[in-house]
């Protein structure tokens, strides 16, 4: 569950900067662009599946230390994904991919290559 998360987080992050650097946008703009338009989404996520985990962490009765054992995991392991979403994930992207082009670039490369190498179709008027 906590590789899950964590790993939906940084996905969302390096998504839309992705996104964004095909709308033209330099890279350190469009790292920093997405993870302040996706922070608050990786908060909220973080953050309830951490205070859900709470009841766990105070569990009391028969069976209690399994319970508090999960909670403690689930609670921790999420707020310390969640720091390292927001700030080391922006940080890796930069430095693995700052010497590549957009996403869309390959995609736009072939299309212009194949409008290029394609006879024009004759139509009822040529003939």
């Amino acid at each position: 569950m906590l590789i899950g998360l964590a790993a939906k987080n940084g996905i969302l992050i390096v998504e839309f900067a992705n996104q964004l650097r095909d709308r033209g946008l330099a890279m350190g703009e469009a790292i920093v662009q997405s993870s302040k338009t996706r922070l608050r989404p990786v908060l909220m996520t973080s953050m309830c599946t951490a205070f859900g985990s709470v009841p766990l962490l105070l569990a009391t009765g028969a069976g209690a230390m399994s319970r508090q054992s999960i909670g403690a995991v689930v609670f921790f392991g999420v707020t310390f994904s969640m720091l390292l979403t927001l700030f080391v994930v922006p940080t890796a992207y930069e430095l693995i991919a700052r010497n590549t082009k957009s996403p869309e670039y390959v995609a736009r490369l072939i299309d212009r290559l194949t409008a290029a190498a394609t006879p024009p179709q004759k139509t009822g008027a040529d003939l």
